[in-house]
Formats: structure tokens, sequence, C-alpha cells
């Protein structure tokens, strides 16, 4: 059961850090080219929207998504229930972004650009790319999968090696009475990271 709870727990991880990174390369591409047609004889004008103006729910949940990935690795039991809450509640606003702009709710963003608005503007249409608004799509379906199976799953997932819990200097937490202060959450996930970028696994039992 160990054996599968670290499968899952990897998969996990790498599900947050997957969507994470697609909501954030979709948030920053051009999503539609919008047209303001102007009063004769004003000629038409055009500008880009990009993923961030036309929907700035999807960087700002692509950050919150890494940043679960993280915390995936830091947490346990009823902790990573919250952060797989946490990650299906972001990837549902990555989701509804995409749908929404494959559907036309591209307008309404589109008159907040400069130049495309005042009393000689007719109308504005929004020409979208579908490239990037699926992209964001897909990001949010595998983040609401990721964070689903974690409010599942997580609770059995086993927790970081004790080895990964030790201070820079190779000395163990800190126990009851020490004067060395407690070991943080977040002290906990910079070890993490820094086994990750070891290639080392940071639950794997044999580093405890």
């Amino acid at each position: 059961m160990s054996g599968q709870g670290r499968r899952e727990l990897t998969a996990a991880v790498l599900g947050a850090v997957l969507a994470g990174t697609l909501a954030l390369i979709a948030g920053g591409q051009a999503w539609a080219t919008v047209t303001a047609e102007r009063r004769a004889p004003l000629p038409p004008v055009s500008a880009g929207l990009s993923g961030a103006d036309a929907a700035p729910l999807v960087p700002a949940a692509g950050l919150v998504l890494l940043a679960a990935a993280v915390a995936l690795l830091a947490v346990r039991g009823a902790g990573r229930v919250g952060v797989g809450l946490l990650a299906a509640a972001a990837g549902g606003a990555v989701a509804w972004s995409g749908l929404r702009a494959l559907t036309g709710g591209l307008d309404d963003a589109a008159t907040d650009l400069p130049g495309l608005s005042g009393a000689t503007v007719d109308g504005i249409a929004a020409d979208v790319s579908a490239t990037w608004p699926l992209l964001a799509v897909l990001a949010g379906l595998v983040a609401v999968a990721t964070g689903v199976v974690t409010v599942l799953r997580g609770r059995t997932w086993p927790g970081m090696g004790r080895r990964y819990e030790r201070d820079e200097s190779g000395t163990a937490p800190a126990q009851a009475g020490a004067a060395a202060r407690p070991r943080t959450d977040e002290d906990r996930a910079v070890d993490a990271w820094k086994a990750l970028d070891r290639g080392e696994d940071p639950t794997d039992p044999r580093d405890v």
C-alpha cells in the first residue's frame, strides 16, 4: 500500500505542476484579436487581448497550483485534503475561464482595452484563437482531477522521509524541549524541493 501511496502522491504533485504550468503558459498568450467598429468616416481599430487580460484568473490559479504541488509534499492528513480542495477550486476557475472565452465571453473584457471604447465606437467583436483557451480548459481539468484524487486519497499518502526533514547542517528536527525552533510546513516544503532538485524522492522510506 505504501508503494501505491507514493505513486499516487507523485502523480498528484506532477498533475499540479503540469496544470499550473499549462495555466501560466496559456495566460501569457494572445487569446483574441479585438476589432472596434467606429462611426464613419473613422476606420475600425484592432488590438490583441492577452490571456491575462481576458481571464486574469488563469495565471493567478496557475501560481496557486504550483504552490499546491509544494504543499502536497509538506503537509499530511487533513492538510492534504485542504490542498486538494484548493487545487480543485483553482482548476474549476481555469476551466471556466477557458470555456467562457470559447463561448463568446470576451467582448466585455475587450471594452477595457485602450482605444477600443468611447462615443465613436459602434460595436466590438473578438476573434478568439481557440488554442489557448482550450489549453486553459485542459489545465483546469487536470487540476480538478488532481484535486479530487487528493481529497479522496491524500490522507493515506506517506509524508517526507526524515532525511528531508533535517536542516541544512544535517541535524535531526528539534525534539520536545530542545532549543531549536519547531519545523514548519514551509521548512518541509523547502526540503522537498531541494530533494527533487537532486533527483531524489522525498517520500521514499529508504531515506528515513
